[in-house]
């Protein structure tokens, strides 16, 4: 098996509504744990994931970039100077190392740090040009022709550019992606959304995405108003869980400012948060 070893990336910080995130759990439960701002904002992060195996570097997800307009961004609240090109620096590596890009799905704050702008503002090219990018057929048919819910989360110039040059290829059932990474694939918060599954220092690390992407959002019952179909997603989870929990998986939470990482335990109203810690804890 590979060597593998995984490293957070930080790519950007901004705020989201807190009743969005929880979806229909009153505020007087969620705001018990994460404190909001009188615009009813919670803070949170994209948290990528690089894989470092014997002969490839893998990025999972890209955050949102930088190349929408100040009235776009406006709507974000973005923070901090965290970024892609930061974080990869902090671990010593380059953009042009990473061999492939899994995009989990195509909503801009997963997508959007994989074009950039060219010279002239308006040439988009490729951020990781060695790379090979991933999604599911799936999701890319879901993508190109959007509902109206999904329609603002689907920015076409943040994905078109890597089909246009040749750079994408499609997942089209789960299974190995390649030594030490499984693909799993779920439907309730966008159709074929990739949750990547890695084995890592004989544990099992989760790549959560928007499946469940904080802490908070690990009861069944707890699903973002972002999820496009909310009982899909409580089945989904609610199976996942019940394996998670059976094989003590690690959870890599990408949207949770506070929390990297957590495992699972059950109690007497269901599966639960056990504890968190980061990667470098493990």
């Amino acid at each position: 098996m590979n060597s593998i070893k995984l490293y957070p990336i930080i790519a950007d910080n901004f705020k989201m509504d807190g009743g969005a995130c929880f979806g229909v759990v009153p505020k007087t439960m969620w705001s018990k744990h994460v404190e909001a701002d009188e615009k009813n904002l919670i803070p949170v992060t994209s948290r990528c994931l690089l894989v470092e195996t014997d002969n490839r570097l893998i990025l999972i997800d890209t955050g949102m970039g930088d190349k929408q307009s100040e009235k776009f961004f406006s709507y974000y609240y973005c923070f901090g100077d965290d970024s892609l090109e930061k974080s990869f620096k902090k671990y010593g590596f380059t953009f042009d190392q990473v061999t492939d890009v899994i995009i989990t799905h195509l909503h801009f704050d997963h997508i959007g740090g994989a074009v950039k702008w060219g010279k002239d503002g308006k040439t988009p090219e490729l951020v990781f040009k060695n790379a090979t990018y991933y999604c599911t057929k799936k999701q890319w048919d879901w993508a190109v022709n959007p509902n109206a819910r999904e329609r603002p989360s689907y920015l076409k110039e943040n994905f078109m550019p890597l089909f246009e040059a040749g750079h994408l290829e499609f997942i089209h059932e789960p299974g190995e992606f390649t030594d030490g990474i499984f693909l799993k694939i779920f439907d309730g918060h966008t159709r074929g959304q990739i949750v990547p599954i890695i084995k890592y220092k004989n544990h099992t690390v989760v790549y959560a995405a928007d499946f469940i992407p904080s802490a908070l959002n690990v009861p069944v019952g707890y699903l973002a108003g972002y999820d496009i179909d909310p009982l899909t997603a409580m089945k989904e989870k609610e199976e996942f869980l019940k394996e998670a929990l059976d094989n003590n998986y690690i959870l890599f939470f990408e949207h949770d400012i506070a929390n990297e990482c957590g495992n699972l335990k059950m109690t007497d109203k269901g599966i639960r948060l056990n504890e968190t810690f980061k990667l470098a804890d493990i």
